[in-house]
């Protein structure tokens, strides 16, 4: 069985050890043919939460040399130094051929460690500048959901750390186990690390010279709207908005507007039955031609996909 080493440092964040104890810990040989599963231990620095998974053997962290895979849950002081010994034990273990993932923010572990030095990697999207800053050798990306590299992978946050972990699972025993396990927990047995991340772009700020503009374009996405449209109803050139817009909102004037179609597109999806084609027409993309093709440049899914995924009762 290939021997899993869950690494419980004491920053450890409880979703994704739950994430990693559920999918790993729990056993579901039942579903393997072979009827092999993971043999998992907690790795436990000093000061680590130990009593979370009291029905897990433990060894000490200059024992995971062993391993054939560590996992390294998110931590919730991403950045800051950590503990010696348990960056020492994870570079002697992948040097010795283990696999190690990291969920979440456990990414800056990793890069503490200098494991991601000139590899590309994920975290979650609100951390993702930061780790970028910090260990500038990293090539990081933010807008997938996980990164398989073979011997180091990494996820975004929160539910993309239960992708990552099913992608292992499909990995090291197959598609068919995984997508009994997927069904099993009620999830998506299978969604590609190359999906970008879903993420909703930020509202306009509400103190925002541009509120007024930003909301009466909203109101309006069904309508071919134009940068000169909306140079004209904030009183601006089209290169003074472009200027505005980039300060206030981070975009620029087309780029905000294709970003709420798209919003907008999402949202239809996930609480209306309405048809790709009127969904289309609702957010002033034309045609389901087009809007499929959007969604998958942005987000990597069909309209129907994203639906099938996250489509509210």
């Amino acid at each position: 069985m290939p021997r899993l080493v869950l690494v419980l440092h004491e920053h450890a964040m409880l979703y994704e050890v739950a994430i990693a104890a559920e999918v790993f810990g729990v056993d579901r040989s039942d579903l393997s043919p072979t009827g092999d599963w993971y043999e998992v231990v907690v790795a436990c620095p000093e000061r680590s939460p130990r009593h979370w998974l009291p029905q897990l053997p433990a060894i000490d962290v200059s024992e995971i040399g062993d391993a054939d895979l560590i996992v390294v849950p998110s931590t919730d002081s991403p950045g800051d130094e950590i503990d010696p010994a348990l960056a020492t034990a994870l570079r002697e273990a992948h040097a010795s051929g283990a696999r190690i993932a990291a969920l979440c923010t456990g990414s800056f572990v990793l890069a503490e460690a200098g494991l991601l030095d000139d590899r590309v990697a994920t975290t979650h999207w609100m951390h993702a500048d930061d780790l970028a800053r910090r260990y500038p050798r990293v090539k990081v990306r933010a807008d997938v959901l996980y990164v398989d590299e073979g011997d180091i992978l990494t996820s975004a946050g929160k539910t993309a750390a239960l992708d990552l972990c099913l992608h292992l699972v499909r990995r090291d025993l197959g598609a068919a186990v995984a997508n009994d396990l997927g069904r099993r927990l009620v999830v998506p047995p299978h969604r590609h690390g190359g999906q970008a991340q879903f993420v909703s772009p930020p509202p306009s700020p509400g103190g925002s010279g541009l509120a007024r503009t930003a909301e009466w374009a909203r109101a309006r996405l069904d309508q071919p709207l134009t940068v000169v449209d909306l140079a004209r109803h904030a009183g601006l050139s089209s290169r003074q908005l472009a200027r505005r817009m980039h300060a206030e909102f981070g975009a620029a004037p087309l780029t905000w507007l294709h970003q709420q179609r798209l919003a907008r597109a999402q949202e239809l999806l996930e609480r209306t039955g309405s048809s790709i084609d009127q969904i289309a027409a609702s957010c002033g993309m034309g045609s389901a031609a087009t809007l499929r093709r959007r969604f998958r440049d942005a987000l990597g899914v069909t309209p129907s996909e994203y639906r099938a995924t996250f489509r509210l009762g």
